[in-house]
């Protein structure tokens, strides 16, 4: 069984929104000042040495755009050779490979895709999957890459009517940047005093 990793970038306030996602949103790219050497290491350290993509039409359509054309490094190389599952109505015209789409039935083709042997999956952006997925008990953990920022306003990574969960502390890295890079492990029901 394959392991669902999600990993975020997030504002302080919960916001993972930037401009590429919606063209009239004010802070467009706000992690960029953020973006420095050791963060992409320790990014690319926590993929993996190899992992498939578990993405969302939104953000399949955006990474294509970029990362087929990007220099050669290892997070291009990484992300160029994963396989993408995809979830989308229009799979005729997924061109970024290789792909596949989850097929109509978006929780059944993730089911398919988890109970088969392979890398881990890693759901990078994709903000409806992530909720589909906690949902459904189907990740496992939760890489969140928290930038000291405050936004106010934007689409939050758990919105209204995310299942409570626990979650217990895998790892933490703070970057020089102001990054905090930490891992969570799904931990099962929330637990109240």
């Amino acid at each position: 069984m394959r392991t669902i990793r999600i990993f975020e970038h997030i504002s302080l306030d919960g916001v993972i929104q930037t401009t590429g996602e919606d063209g009239d949103f004010p802070y467009g790219d706000w992690t960029a000042p953020y973006r420095t050497p050791a963060g992409r290491e320790a990014i690319v350290a926590a993929q993996g040495e190899s992992f498939d993509l578990l993405l969302g039409r939104r953000t399949y359509d955006l990474w294509s755009d970029f990362w087929p054309k990007a220099p050669s490094s290892p997070m291009a190389d990484a992300l160029n050779a994963a396989t993408k599952y995809i979830a989308t109505h229009r799979p005729e015209s997924l061109e970024w490979g290789p792909v596949e789409s989850l097929g109509r039935e978006i929780l059944e083709g993730i089911r398919r895709i988890k109970s088969a042997d392979g890398p881990d999956l890693i759901l990078w952006g994709s903000s409806t999957l992530t909720s589909t997925l906690l949902e459904h008990g189907l990740a496992d953990e939760i890489l969140l890459i928290v930038h000291p920022v405050l936004l106010g306003m934007g689409k939050r990574l758990f919105a209204e009517g995310t299942p409570p969960r626990s979650f217990e502390l895998v790892s933490t890295n703070a970057m020089p940047s102001g990054i905090i890079v930490s891992t969570y492990k799904v931990a099962g029901p929330l637990k109240t005093g």
